[in-house]
């Protein structure tokens, strides 16, 4: 989700053609091999599947466009599990991005550095400091946004430069991952489905497959693969609170930030095959053999029109649990250190995405949907909580969903994990940009973390600077101790900061307010409705 303002955009009607037209393919150059030995040998890294040649910004190297796979996910790979990376003694630019992850390309609008689009797109970028420390560095690994359906890491708002320019004792990478009908697709339950058994989450896979090549990479940079940290917004925060439930993960990462998302961004396994069933009724496809034959064009509007707010990870019992907070309460995260929390005015995103009227309509289907799954006690708990919300026509449908997406997950998962004696923190951000309806709303703090003011258009204001300096630092801070604490020397104003670890009796939180970073206790702040809404995490977002 993010910045990416118009993802709700999915009518099959908007979808525009995801062909290479000549503006696009001036906005993309792949990566070559370079066979001649001339590249600067200071700015290559030899990793197991090549050496590769970066660019110098300043004092920051980037190094775009690495391949973590060993085949790209087409043809006969499409809907298949990602291939292992395999040795290669080869020499390789590393540009330019990969190709953006086939999806809506009304994004393409923004960025257009994300015109060319393509099933092969299982690459990652890896920025780092220029110097001669011997120090093995913590390493920042974002998962973007997108709602799972959209967006990239060529996202200019989310481009490592600047951010590891003015935090230099860190490595950051970004990686790419199988979005939308590519990465979250049920098919076992087709005829010849029995041959594309993790189809459903695709996307999880290829975000583990990126961090085993990251672990087995990284040192090579400067980075330490033992202090690794995963964050990520938004489907990138549900994606960070997922992987910790996966077999054998924690042996890639040691520490997860969660902004505004959280292991309620899931589907059961009938929910995911309703979903594949719409799509195959639209096109008129019996098995997969069928879809195979279908182009990337139509797959992804016939996606986009049927299943928008939709895509998600399956709790298949398989690579996720079916009971993603019972995992947490049964401790599957308790040697993994978590820093997660939300936005104040959460989904005025999406009442600013849709306008007032479509919102309206589509929460209130959205809402119809969820009180179908409820007892008629529970209804009336939450229809008491919505008539109690004063204010805007709006407000009683964003502040009832703030609950069920962000707000009560959020905290779920820091009550379960400190249950079963791991360690959490909690935060609340509550800056507001000056966009009236947007307020403090989903992902306005994203720029932001990546340092770039240039890219804050939407919320028509720059934060204050040490605001945000502080706010990066506490992200960093975080990522190498596991506590975001700050003494004098590290805090960016010189002031210390000491933020108590989460309990379920006081429930401490981060108040990221941009003139008075402090801590508070959950029950003064009222961020979740324990009575009326918590419960309905039961129920997960879908």
């Amino acid at each position: 989700m993010g910045n990416n303002s118009d993802f709700i955009a999915t009518d099959s009607g908007n979808v525009e053609s995801m062909g290479t037209s000549k503006e696009s393919t001036a906005q993309f150059c792949e990566n070559r091999q370079i066979t001649d030995g001339n590249y600067d040998k200071t700015l290559a890294v030899k990793c197991v599947n090549g050496t590769f040649v970066g660019k110098k910004t300043k004092n920051v190297i980037a190094y775009k466009g690495i391949p973590f796979v060993g085949r790209q996910p087409v043809g006969e790979y499409r809907w298949k599990a990602p291939v292992d990376y395999v040795p290669d003694d080869g020499v390789y630019e590393a540009y330019y991005n990969g190709k953006t992850p086939c999806q809506n390309p009304a994004i393409s609008k923004k960025a257009p550095n994300l015109s060319v689009f393509g099933e092969d797109c299982l690459y990652l970028n890896v920025w780092k400091a220029e110097n001669t420390s011997e120090e093995k560095k913590p390493v920042m690994v974002w998962i973007h946004v997108g709602a799972f359906e959209i967006g990239a890491t060529g996202e200019p708002w989310c481009e490592g430069t600047n951010f590891v320019q003015e935090n230099q004792d860190v490595i950051l990478v970004s990686i790419e991952y199988r979005l939308n009908i590519f990465g979250f697709l049920h098919l076992s339950h087709l005829p010849d489905g029995q041959d594309y058994p993790d189809a459903q989450n695709l996307g999880l896979m290829d975000q583990l497959m990126a961090l085993k090549w990251i672990h087995e990479n990284i040192a090579a940079f400067g980075g330490d693969p033992d202090n690794v940290t995963i964050f990520g917004e938004s489907a990138g925060g549900g994606s960070v609170t997922l992987l910790p439930l996966v077999e054998g993960s924690h042996a890639y990462f040691k520490r997860v930030i969660a902004q505004s998302g959280s292991p309620s961004l899931c589907q059961s396994t009938e929910e995911s095959i309703v979903c594949t069933n719409k799509i195959m009724d639209a096109l008129g496809c019996k098995t997969v053999a069928d879809l195979q034959k279908i182009d990337t064009d139509t797959l992804v509007s016939t996606a986009g029109s049927l299943l928008a707010m939709r895509t998600a990870p399956e709790r298949d019992g398989k690579f996720l649990p079916l009971n993603t907070y019972e995992a947490y309460t049964n401790g599957a995260a308790k040697d993994i250190d978590i820093l997660t929390g939300c936005n104040k005015d959460e989904f005025n995103y999406f009442v600013l995405a849709l306008g007032v009227e479509g919102f309206i309509a589509w929460g209130e289907q959205r809402k119809a949907e969820k009180m179908a799954q409820l007892t008629d006690e529970q209804k009336t708990l939450v229809e008491s909580f919505c008539k109690n919300i004063k204010g805007e026509i709006y407000e009683p449908l964003t502040r009832m969903f703030d609950q069920i997406w962000f707000n009560a997950p959020v905290f779920r998962t820091a009550e379960e994990q400190t249950r079963a004696g791991g360690r959490a923190y909690t935060y609340y951000f509550t800056v507001e940009s000056a966009v009236p309806l947007l307020k403090s709303a989903h992902g306005v703090e994203v720029s932001t973390i990546f340092n770039h003011p240039e890219e804050m258009g939407d919320t028509g204001r720059v934060y204050d600077e040490t605001f945000s300096r502080i706010l990066r630092r506490i992200w960093v801070q975080f990522s190498k101790t596991g506590n975001p604490s700050l003494t004098a020397e590290e805090s960016p104003d010189g002031k210390a900061r000491d933020f108590p670890i989460y309990d379920p009796e006081n429930r401490y939180v981060i108040v990221l307010d941009e003139f008075n970073i402090h801590a508070e206790k959950e029950a003064e702040l009222k961020i979740v409705d324990w009575d009326k809404a918590y419960f309905l995490t039961n129920y997960y977002v879908l």
